[in-house]
């Protein structure tokens, strides 16, 4: 895979704003293990490599456990998960594949159920934000670093 353009480089004002919506996120008062879980998903369905990487090492070193994140992609066959994570990965689910469910309101109203109305606002930017960094990294190519412990480079070297 060729790197295409870098847009932090090609843009900067323009990702400006996209950086900025990450920080708001992060201080929104969800918790930072359901926006770890978010982004992994939502980075799952898009096969973001780059994203992968990068929030499942977040998650580790915030003190996520390996087993939650290699269950991600079967979330709703696991006991893992508390009934409000299961009800935001559901909407992840949803929005991410909006062209396919239409966002249906069993979903919406199982995330009312475990989420209020301002938390909604604040998930569902949350995956429109990380859908939006997915289309960035996989457009341009972005490649995950391969020298942390446990990669194949880092194991040949």
């Amino acid at each position: 895979m060729t790197k295409r353009l870098n847009p932090y480089v090609t843009a900067p004002d323009t990702m400006k704003p996209l950086i900025a919506l990450e920080a708001t996120i992060k201080e929104s008062g969800l918790e930072h293990s359901l926006i770890h879980l978010v982004k992994m998903r939502a980075s799952q369905i898009n096969g973001c490599a780059y994203c992968l990487h990068m929030h499942s090492a977040d998650a580790l070193k915030e003190g996520e456990s390996p087993a939650r994140l290699f269950l991600l992609d079967a979330w709703h066959e696991s006991a893992l998960y508390s009934p409000r994570e299961r009800a935001a990965l559901a909407w992840t689910d949803a929005l991410t594949l909006i062209s396919q469910t239409h966002a249906p309101g069993e979903t919406y109203e199982e995330v009312l159920r475990h989420f209020s109305p301002e938390e909604m606002v604040k998930l569902t930017l949350l995956i429109g934000t990380i859908n939006t960094w997915n289309r960035i990294a996989i457009g341009f190519r972005s490649a995950h670093p391969n020298d942390r412990p446990g990669t194949a480079a880092h194991a040949a070297g």
